[in-house]
């Protein structure tokens, strides 16, 4: 980037930054955003198809999870990077909607493309989809229902929902979506008069082998350990549990020592007391009432053996956030050292044992007073499909939790989304000026999600499209696609359901996304990190038969 000054360049930036202007750069950034909403479309809705991935080492992952899709390719140009944060935001805040939220901020662009070779200016459109946003808001408002909190069913059918976009199996489906509902009822906790629930605090443990409907859940925390000394006892009941976070060892000293030891009877009297250290250690845990204690850090084998001489199970290495779950779980205090062990720090359970899984060993603690933490412990045949598992259970927890929190649920099926494209273009009539041509543009917008909802289930999408706004012109608002016949029927009597939560921040994510990138017209990048491939787009030449849609490469 240069200018002239006398007829002599002055130079603003460092050489070799590239810079892309005006309508260059906006139609890079969408064509580039449209690559990637083009890669997780596929997979959307109940029916979706899974992408296989392998990364650098041969690892492979099967999923249609577009938050796991998105963060595992490695995209290079900045606004494929803002479409995958579309994903991890919309992961974070409320677990599910994740390529719904891409897919929609793609769709948005690409009729904002249209609009600006009409001549509209980004800013109208940005205005026009800010407006279109507050009122599809409103709509979901107006289309939500409240539900009871202590209503399994309908939590259960939230639940199925999620899992029957990630997984087949109907009886598995049932499965989970009972252990989602029991999990995210045990760890909820009542705060201000509202109910809060911490994902943090349910734990998915998964072990290779059985199926998927022999996964169970503990109302306690199985820690994926064996005792430390073999002559511990296997089992205690009505445990008192120490938890502890410092190592049970003989510390090192911190400077560099040297000992002389000039005689038998000296080595002797440093062993002794070595020994007596680590007896203390032992003595302090059983002296607090202790017969579990579970160590954060490594038990020295001597240790070990006077703790199994009073009959203590122990376990070492146990992580920290395990040992936070263990407190919350148990209701006890971690202390720093055993020489702080007390019997009010003590946490209590029913019995805390040593299980042998598939010939691995784990540890229950199981019977806790009231459990703030609970522990899903999946199974399944290959590791694979324990992954996928994980990630679909995950999806199901988040999805309860976020109904449990707000109380609030849409129809789905697509039903919502048609709700929305049809007031705002009777908004749209009411409003003067270019926003009018953006909000019916995002109307179109998101009527794209149930028409790839149905193309992907292998449906005819605009007899689908046609029949669904034929039915919502009658005033059935809650009808939507039923994947079986292709009808459209009344989504909350089948019992596709979806929390407001999750279809509201999809919205808003996918509008902001959308108005961001719409609003850049100059791109100025250092060497190298638009790439050659960005830089000859911008000048015109295509970049040949390995590009990605759009002629760009992905």
């Amino acid at each position: 980037m240069a200018a002239q000054l006398g007829g002599r360049p002055v130079y603003v930036l460092k050489e070799g930054t590239q810079r892309i202007r005006g309508r260059d750069a906006r139609r890079m950034n969408i064509l580039v955003a449209r690559v990637i909403a083009e890669a997780v479309k596929t997979t959307l809705g109940p029916k979706g198809m899974d992408k296989m991935l392998v990364d650098t080492t041969g690892d492979i992952v099967v999923t249609n999870d577009g938050a796991v899709i998105l963060k595992t390719l490695e995209v290079k140009h900045p606004a494929a990077k803002m479409m995958v944060e579309v994903a991890k935001s919309q992961e974070k805040e409320v677990g599910d909607g994740t390529t719904t939220a891409v897919v929609m901020a793609g769709e948005l662009l690409r009729r904002a493309e249209e609009l600006l070779d009409k001549g509209v200016h980004a800013t109208i459109i940005s205005k026009g989809y800010r407006m279109a946003e507050d009122e599809a808001t409103k709509t979901l408002e107006r289309l939500g229902k409240k539900v009871r909190r202590g209503d399994k069913d309908l939590l259960k059918k939230v639940a199925l929902t999620a899992l029957g976009v990630k997984m087949s199996g109907a009886k598995a489906k049932e499965h989970l979506a009972a252990l989602a509902v029991d999990a995210v009822e045990a760890a909820a906790e009542s705060i201000d008069g509202e109910v809060r629930i911490d994902k943090d605090n349910i734990k998915i443990q998964k072990h290779v082998g059985e199926g998927i409907k022999d996964s169970f859940l503990v109302k306690g925390v199985v820690l994926d350990k064996e005792r430390a000394h073999p002559r511990m006892p296997e089992k205690v009941e009505d445990a008192r549990i120490a938890l502890v976070k410092s190592e049970m060892k003989v510390k090192k000293t911190e400077t560099d020592s040297k000992f002389n030891i000039t005689s038998p009877e000296t080595l002797q009297s440093f062993m002794e007391e070595e020994r007596e250290t680590l007896k203390k250690m032992a003595q302090e845990v059983a002296n607090s009432g202790a017969n579990v204690v579970l160590c954060q850090k490594g038990i020295d084998d001597l240790v070990g053996y006077y703790l199994a001489k009073e009959g203590i199970l122990g376990v070492k290495n146990v992580s920290e956030k395990d040992m936070k779950l263990i407190a919350k779980a148990t209701g006890g205090s971690i202390v720093s050292a055993s020489k702080d062990l007390t019997s009010a720090a003590l946490g209590k359970a029913s019995d805390v044992a040593e299980k042998k899984i598939a010939e691995e060993a784990f540890i229950f603690i199981e019977g806790c007073e009231n459990p703030k933490a609970v522990t899903v412990f999946i199974r399944g045949g290959t590791e694979h499909v324990l992954e996928g598992v994980e990630r679909s259970l995950d999806d199901a927890i988040s999805v309860v939790k976020d109904v449990l929190e707000l109380t609030w649920v849409l129809p789905g099926g697509g039903a919502s989304e048609v709700e929305i494209a049809s007031h705002l273009r009777d908004y749209a009539e009411k409003v003067s000026g270019r926003e009018q041509l953006a909000i019916l543009e995002y109307a179109n917008a998101v009527e794209a999600i149930p028409r790839i909802i149905a193309e992907n289930t292998g449906l005819d999408p605009i007899d689908a499209l046609i029949e669904l706004r034929a039915v919502h012109e009658k005033g059935k608002k809650h009808a939507g696609i039923d994947i079986a016949t292709g009808k459209a029927v009344d989504m909350y009597r089948s019992g596709i359901l979806e929390p407001l939560k999750v279809k509201t921040q999809i919205i808003k994510t996918a509008t902001e996304t959308a108005c961001m990138i719409l609003r850049i017209d100059d791109i100025i990048a250092a060497k190298g990190v638009l790439g050659k491939e960005e830089e000859e787009t911008s000048s015109g030449p295509s970049c040949g038969p390995a590009c990605g849609a759009g002629g760009m490469p992905m």
